[in-house]
């Protein structure tokens, strides 16, 4: 059987926030260390029936970058919900959602 592992290495300051994040995977096309701004990892307890959440950024990551991580996370949330489960209406209203988000955005900047 393969087995794959996924590393998260966070550099924290001396209030505990995030300055550096790096990560690495066995599976990652690259070898080595590679820089992120945020990370968002969702574990599903299937014994609770809830999901566990870290979400971590650097403090150096922009707001609109943030803004714009959260939306491709939904859009790519509406992508997984229509191959894991088939379900039509809710990755078209997740899509919805990030349109809107989206217009959000360009009106807010501009």
């Amino acid at each position: 059987m393969k087995k794959s592992t996924i590393q998260f290495n966070i550099q924290l300051d001396s209030n505990n926030v995030p300055e550096k994040i790096e990560w690495n995977a066995t599976d990652k096309p690259e070898s080595g260390l590679s820089e992120t701004k945020a990370i968002t990892i969702s574990l599903w307890d299937h014994i609770q029936k809830n999901t566990m959440r870290i979400d971590l950024w650097s403090k150096d990551m922009p707001v609109e970058d943030m803004k714009r991580f959260y939306i491709d996370c939904v859009g790519g949330l509406s992508q997984s919900v229509l191959s894991a489960t088939g379900d039509e209406f809710m990755a078209h209203e997740m899509s919805v959602l990030c349109d809107r988000m989206i217009k959000h955005l360009k009106e807010s900047a501009g």
